[in-house]
């Protein structure tokens, strides 16, 4: 996908009037500004951001769909994606899971930055954040699946949906958690990258743990 094509995308998938556009683009000349400090992207996607970070994070919203109401929790967030990009271009109120300080105060400028009343930060592990019930749960190079899974249960119940790029792994995982793990999985190809994929699940549970979510 080109940088063009990205940006089309986003047009045809959302309704995304001047304010919206100027959010993006300063939130990735935040980015940009910011990698002379810390290492917030790899170096080699700077000129293929809006493919491989905007849109690669957008393409999660139209997985959760079918979600209800409630928040959007984006563990391990880093820079921001896809909490910050999901805090654009919904309404829906984010809550983004950090443990760095250096990525914690960036998330938090950001937020201030581009007004984004609806979205917070956690600053801390993932498994002390507070129990809650996301109506969707999102994590981007975070960890593996089924440590994924373990860490976060206390944040989901039935109806959480889990949208979870998982790159060209997405099939090696799902099998490594399915030995542990229940539910109604499956995978959906990046739009970004025809080699990698996005694992989606819902009504996720452990198998040693009967009646759980």
């Amino acid at each position: 996908m080109t940088e063009e094509e990205a940006r089309g995308w986003l047009e045809t998938h959302f309704d995304v009037p001047r304010g919206t556009w100027d959010r993006l683009e300063r939130y990735i000349a935040i980015i940009l500004a910011e990698m002379d400090r810390q290492n917030l992207i790899a170096e080699s996607t700077r000129p293929h951001i809006w493919a491989r970070h905007i849109v690669d994070s957008a393409q999660l919203i139209p997985l959760a769909a079918r979600a209800g109401e409630g928040q959007w929790i984006d563990l391990g967030s880093g820079a921001g994606l896809p909490g910050i990009v999901v805090a654009i271009l919904t309404d829906r109120p984010v809550q983004m899971v950090e443990s760095r300080r250096k990525r914690i105060d960036f998330l938090n400028d950001v937020i201030a930055e581009l007004g984004l009343s609806g979205a917070s930060v956690f600053g801390g592990r993932v498994e002390t954040v507070p129990d809650a019930r996301a109506a969707v749960i999102s994590a981007r190079a975070y960890a593996p699946l089924p440590k994924l899974l373990a860490s976060a249960m206390h944040l989901s119940d039935e109806k959480t949906i889990w949208v979870l790029p998982k790159g060209r792994n997405a099939q090696n995982e799902l099998e490594a958690a399915s030995r542990s793990w229940q539910g109604a999985f499956h995978v959906e190809r990046s739009v970004t990258d025809a080699d990698s994929a996005i694992v989606v699940a819902q009504a996720v549970r452990s198998v040693s743990r009967k009646g759980r979510g």
